[in-house]
C-alpha cells in the first residue's frame, strides 16, 4: 500500500492521510442530506436520492483514489443540482428523467475528450496568471460559503447584499470559538487541527442543545428502486433540449478543470510548468463517476472543492480519497450519526482552508493587465455570483479579448481559444433557460 500510493514520494504517512480522509469527509457530508433535498424539487424521491448520492460518491472518489491515486473526493455538484432542479425542470418543465439523460450523454463526451487527452490539452493551455486565480478564487468562494453557513455573514438588506450575522446567537459564538481552536492547533502544528476542531464543535453545539442527537443511529439504506436506470437518453438527444445539455456540458467541464487545477496548487502536486502530471487519470475518474451518477438516480458528480480540507491536513496522495470513499460507503447505514455535523462545524474548516488558498495570487503578473484583469474578474466573480464557472468563463473570455486588442494574440494558446468559445456560448444560452 505504501509502494502504491507512493507514500515516501509525497513525504506523507498512513495516519496523515487518514486524517486528511476524515477532515475533506466532514466537510462535505452535507451533501448527503442538501443533495436529496434540491433534487426533490424536480421530482426525485428523496430516500432513494439519499442513496443514490452516497454511492455516486462511493464510485466515483474510489475511482480517484485507486486509478488517479490523488486526494480529492468526487460527489454531485452543488450548483448542478440547483441548475436541473430549478431551472431544466421547475421552469423549463423538462423532466427528471431526461435532464439525467443529459447529464449521462455529457458524461460520455468527458469520457471520449479524456481518452483522446483533450481535455488534458484545454487545460494545459490555460496561462498560469488564470490556473493561479482559479486556486485563489475558489479558496475565497469555500471562505465565503464557510461565512454563510457559521451565520457570521448572512443575507442583507436592500441595499446591502450581505452583512455581519447576529454575533451574539450561541452558534455564532460556537463558531468564533471553533475557528480559534483550529487556527491554534495549526500554529502550534498540531496534526488534526481541523478534524478537532469540527468534532469539539460538534459536541459543543450538542452540549448547548444547538443541535439534536440523532434518534438512531444505523439505519438501513433506501431502495435505489424507483430511480435505478430511469434516465431518459432518447429525451434529451432532442434538437430542442440541446441547449440544456451544452450547458450542462460546459458547467461541468470548467467546473473540474478550475477545482483541479486550484486543489492541485495549494497540494503543491504541479509541476514546473504549471501543469498537473497525468491530469487524464483523475478526469477519466471524474467522467466515469458522471456517466455512473444518472445511472444512480441523481445529478453531475466532480472533484469536490472541499478536498482542500484534506489537503490543508496533509493529504497527498489516493489512501486520503479512498478513506472518504469508505465514510461514504459507512454512511449508508450510519447516515444518522454522519449528518448531525451542523453548518457552523464544518464552515470554521472552510474559511480557514480559504485563508491558505490566497497564496498562489503572488503568480499573477499585477504589472500587466492583460493577465491580471482576467485574473481579478475570475476571482470576484467567483464569489459574488456565487458561481466557480461564471468566473472561470468571464476570465477565459476576457483573457482572449485583451490580448487580441492589445496585439498579443500570439500569446494565446490554441486550446484557449477553444475554451473562450465554450464560455462564450455558456452566456449566451444560460440567460434564454
Amino acid at each position: 500500500m505504501n509502494s502504491f500510493f507512493e507514500f515516501d514520494r509525497y513525504k506523507t504517512s498512513y495516519r496523515q492521510e487518514t486524517v486528511a480522509g476524515v477532515t475533506t469527509f466532514l466537510t462535505m457530508a452535507y451533501i448527503i442530506i442538501v443533495n436529496p433535498a434540491i433534487l426533490e424539487n424536480a421530482g426525485i424521491p428523496r430516500g432513494p436520492s439519499i442513496t443514490a448520492t452516497i454511492l455516486a460518491a462511493v464510485i466515483g472518489t474510489t475511482i480517484m483514489a485507486l486509478w488517479a491515486r490523488r486526494p480529492f473526493a468526487i460527489a454531485p455538484y452543488m450548483s448542478e443540482n440547483a441548475f436541473i432542479a430549478f431551472v431544466v425542470v421547475k421552469v423549463m418543465g423538462y423532466s427528471w428523467q431526461v435532464a439525467l439523460g443529459a447529464v449521462f450523454i455529457a458524461g460520455v463526451l468527458f469520457t471520449l475528450l479524456t481518452l483522446f487527452k483533450i481535455r488534458s490539452w484545454l487545460a494545459e493551455s490555460i496561462p498560469m496568471s488564470l490556473k493561479a486565480s482559479f486556486a485563489v478564487g475558489i479558496g475565497l468562494f469555500l471562505t465565503f460559503i464557510g461565512l454563510n453557513e457559521t451565520g457570521l455573514v448572512v443575507l442583507g438588506v436592500p441595499g446591502a447584499p450581505v452583512r455581519l450575522g447576529n454575533i451574539s446567537q450561541p452558534s455564532v459564538l460556537l463558531a468564533v470559538a471553533g475557528f480559534m481552536l483550529v487556527v491554534v492547533l495549526m500554529a502550534r502544528r498540531i496534526h488534526g487541527a481541523l478534524v478537532i476542531g469540527i468534532i469539539a464543535t460538534t459536541a459543543g453545539s450538542i452540549i448547548m442543545g444547538i443541535t439534536s442527537l440523532p434518534t438512531s443511529v444505523v439505519s438501513l439504506p433506501p431502495s435505489l428502486e424507483p430511480i435505478l436506470f430511469k434516465l431518459d437518453i432518447a429525451g434529451a438527444l432532442t434538437p430542442a433540449f440541446f441547449p440544456v445539455v451544452l450547458v450542462i456540458f460546459i458547467m461541468a467541464f470548467l467546473d473540474t478543470i478550475g477545482t483541479l487545477i486550484g486543489l492541485s496548487m495549494r497540494a503543491d502536486l504541479l509541476d514546473e510548468h504549471g501543469n498537473l502530471p497525468e491530469i487524464e487519470r483523475p478526469m477519466l475518474a471524474d467522467a466515469l463517476a458522471t456517466m455512473a451518477a444518472p445511472l444512480l438516480g441523481t445529478s453531475t458528480t466532480g472533484a469536490y472543492i472541499e478536498s482542500a480540507a484534506g489537503i490543508e491536513e496533509g493529504g497527498r496522495t489516493g489512501f486520503s480519497a479512498l478513506v472518504v470513499a469508505a465514510l461514504f460507503a459507512l454512511s449508508l447505514f450510519f447516515a444518522p450519526l454522519f449528518t448531525i455535523v451542523p453548518p457552523h462545524a464544518y464552515g470554521i474548516a472552510l474559511i480557514v482552508i480559504g485563508s491558505f488558498m490566497i497564496k498562489p495570487i503572488v503568480q499573477i503578473d499585477f504589472d500587466d493587465l492583460t493577465e491580471l484583469i482576467p485574473a481579478f474578474l475570475t476571482v470576484v466573480l467567483m464569489i459574488f455570483t456565487y458561481n466557480i464557472g461564471v468566473g472561470m468563463t468571464s476570465g477565459m473570455i476576457t483573457f482572449v479579448l485583451l490580448k487580441v486588442c492589445t496585439g498579443r494574440v500570439r500569446e494565446v494558446r490554441a486550446g484557449m481559444w477553444i475554451l473562450a468559445l465554450l464560455s462564450v456560448s455558456l452566456f449566451i444560452f444560460l440567460p434564454k433557460m
